[in-house]
C-alpha cells in the first residue's frame, strides 16, 4: 500500500506538463528557482506551487544558499514510475503474445480444413 502511494504522488507531479518540462531542465543540472521559472508565463508564487509539487514527490530535493534556493533533480525517484510502467508493458506483452497464437491457431486450423 505504501508503494502505491509513492507512485501516486510520483505520477500525480509528472501529471503536469510545467513540472515535465523543470524535470527536463533539471536532467541536464541543477538550477535557481529564477533560471527554472523564466521559461514559463505565469507568476512566481505559481511556479513555486509546481516546484512544491515535484519536491513533496522527492523527485528534487533543494539547497538554499543565502537567498538563492536551487534545485536538482533525485533520479532514483523515477525509479518508481519506471518500475510500474515496465510491469504493466511486461503484462501487455505477454497477453498480445497470447493472442498471437490464438490467431495462429485459428489460421491454422482454417487452412488445414
Amino acid at each position: 500500500m505504501v508503494q502505491s502511494a509513492v507512485a501516486d504522488d510520483v505520477f500525480y507531479a509528472l501529471s503536469n506538463s510545467t513540472r515535465r518540462k523543470v524535470l527536463e531542465h533539471l536532467s541536464v543540472g541543477p538550477a535557481t528557482v529564477s533560471e527554472l521559472a523564466a521559461p514559463f508565463d505565469m507568476k512566481l508564487p505559481s511556479f513555486v506551487q509546481h516546484l512544491t509539487v515535484l519536491e513533496q514527490s522527492r523527485l528534487v530535493k533543494s539547497k538554499k544558499h543565502g537567498r538563492v534556493r536551487t534545485y536538482e533533480i533525485v533520479p532514483e525517484r523515477l525509479k518508481v514510475a519506471e518500475d510500474w510502467l515496465t510491469t504493466r508493458r511486461e503484462l501487455w506483452e505477454a497477453r498480445l503474445d497470447q493472442f498471437d497464437q490464438y490467431v495462429k491457431r485459428l489460421k491454422e486450423k482454417e487452412s488445414a480444413s
